[in-house]
């Protein structure tokens, strides 16, 4: 009878899970693993079939009440045979007593409402070239974000996301493959974002803004750091503005997922979220 084992995956173990995560259409950043990792070394979990990688699940814990699911896969092959599920249980009992959040894939969504999850948004991924050149609102001055004090970026995303999150926030802005921009009004934050090469589009998330014009220019800006590459932004509906400002810029929707939790959404700025960080980990 095969032998089936449930342990933490390791930092190459991570590598491989982008890999997987590529195969399924995913479009991972090629560097999101230092920042994953970073957060909760034991978050993520590698089933292994008579010593063979079959499956894995991020769970990520946030301070002391808050969790988040990612990376829920199984290969393809082995699919239908409760490897899985036997992952998502021992997932979810690390995450026990915490609300739960995930980005779920369309065709997942109905099993993770059987699992106690609620849809409070779609996630659209749109994707294409922005026009350059958008100019920032009077006042606002676009400066490196790597830059500005840490403990003003992290009071600033902590507006965003549902708990504390320094060990993620930290190396996800400083990678040096990654471009960071925060948008500076009177000595203030008034938005932040962040793009990461991937295996296709780039990726840029978060974006928070004060404006569909400071969000506009901060993505405007980071598409030219790259001239001629694609950009993807998974936005989030619960944002109107940002859906129109997605479409204004001429960008084309390609991805969906939905954001669940299985407690009470938490109270965050949806009016100045524009595109969340990552599908993996919030």
């Amino acid at each position: 009878m095969p032998n089936f084992e449930i342990t933490n995956a390791s930092a190459d173990d991570l590598t491989m899970l982008s890999e997987w995560a590529h195969e399924e259409s995913w479009n991972p950043g090629l560097t999101d693993r230092h920042a994953f990792f970073a957060t909760d070394p034991q978050g993520f979990l590698i089933g292994r079939l008579d010593g063979e990688p079959v499956s894995c699940v991020s769970v990520v814990r946030y301070g002391s009440g808050f969790g988040f699911l990612g990376f829920y896969l199984t290969r393809p092959h082995l699919r239908g045979r409760g490897y899985g599920i036997q992952l998502w249980r021992a997932g979810m009992a690390r995450l026990e007593r915490r609300n739960v959040g995930l980005d779920g894939v369309v065709a997942q969504q109905p099993n993770y409402r059987k699992s106690g999850f609620r849809s409070v948004w779609t996630n659209m991924r749109y994707e294409g070239l922005p026009p350059a050149g958008l100019p920032a609102p009077a006042g606002t001055e676009l400066v490196d974000g790597r830059t500005v004090p840490f403990d003003r970026l992290a009071a600033y995303d902590r507006r965003f996301f549902p708990a504390d999150r320094d060990s993620f926030l930290a190396p996800w802005i400083a990678h040096p493959t990654r471009t960071s921009l925060a948008a500076v009004r009177d000595g203030a934050l008034r938005g932040l974002a962040v793009t990461r090469p991937c295996r296709t589009s780039s990726r840029i998330g978060p974006v928070y803004a004060e404006s569909p014009e400071a969000a506009g220019s901060l993505i405007s800006a980071l598409a030219a750091a790259d001239p001629g590459v694609p950009v993807a932004i998974d936005v989030p509906d619960v944002n109107p503005a940002a859906v129109r400002l997605a479409e204004q810029l001429g960008l084309t929707p390609s991805f969906e997922t939905a954001r669940m939790y299985t407690g009470p959404a938490p109270d965050i700025d949806h009016a100045g979220l524009f595109g969340i960080t990552s599908l993996e980990l919030g």
